[in-house]
């Protein structure tokens, strides 16, 4: 079964690869800069292995997700875009609860921004636009699977500023659930980013991806360092990239310590 998801995973990235047709040439440092862009008109294929240890009671449990973030944009009229961003993760969860280890697709969430194709004329870009979780068990039902496992719903924006060889802005999102009656969800998502870009393509990023739950009163704070090179393999623009990650807080049983993530993202530009 897990061998079969991962089939639809690598035939999902061949569907947006086929999207990319007319490819131009760009330089590297300037596909690099756009890269930085959460909402840049750029298609892009993100791939990671995210490695996180210390969970559980016990603190020996880990988790290793293999997640999929396909960028799309659109063009809706003459001055705007719509940006699809999804993220899909195929979680593997071991010793973090008694019994066997839990593996499976965890909560799809799918964005959509809404942004002017230029930026403002004091150099703000921007995008606004709804969020949707989506339980994996909506499509294909599964027991124990890791993940919230109920919809969402909310709202996402993103704002930022690129100046010379610096990208910094913020990503956020709230999501409420919305398939009971009982309120059982209510986070809000944070991305503070500040990234250098070099004019050989290399670039050196700093963020958060904080979650505040409200109904817990918790946060889950980790403080991300990367590391990424744009390169070309056999015409294909990629992406390399290795991020260091340490968990300043997170909730009892959650993640500890430090953590991994390496990634290649797929780029076709127009």
């Amino acid at each position: 079964m897990p061998d079969q998801k991962c089939a639809l995973l690598v035939c999902f990235v061949g569907a947006v690869s086929s999207l990319a047709s007319g490819v131009q040439a760009q330089s590297e440092e300037e596909l690099a800069k756009q890269l930085a862009n959460p909402i840049a008109s750029l298609i892009s294929v993100p791939i990671e292995l995210i490695y996180d240890e210390g969970l559980g009671a016990d603190g020996n449990g880990s988790q290793t997700a293999f997640v999929v973030k396909p960028v799309i944009p659109f063009s809706i009229s003459e001055d705007w875009n719509v940006i699809s961003r999804t993220i899909i993760p195929f979680v593997s969860q071991s010793d973090i609860t008694p019994g066997p280890s839990r593996e499976g697709l965890a909560d799809v969430v799918q964005s959509f921004f809404f942004s002017p194709k230029q930026p403002t004329a004091g150099g703000l870009t921007w995008g606004v636009g709804p969020v949707f979780q989506i339980p994996f068990d909506a499509i294909a039902t599964a027991d124990n699977r890791p993940g919230r496992n109920e919809w969402g719903a909310g709202l996402t924006g993103v704002a930022l500023k690129q100046s010379g060889p610096w990208t910094y802005g913020m990503l956020a999102n709230h999501i409420w659930n919305i398939d009971t009656s009982a309120p059982s969800q209510s986070d809000t998502f944070l991305q503070p980013f500040v990234n250098y870009t070099t004019q050989n393509a290399w670039t050196f990023a700093l963020n958060t991806e904080s979650t505040y739950d409200w109904l817990s009163e918790e946060w889950t704070v980790p403080v991300n360092l990367k590391t990424s090179k744009l390169v070309s393999i056999g015409g294909q623009r990629i992406s390399l990239s290795a991020t260091a990650r340490h968990w300043v807080t997170s909730p009892d049983g959650g993640p500890d310590d430090w953590g991994v993530t390496l990634g290649a993202t797929l780029l076709f530009p127009k």
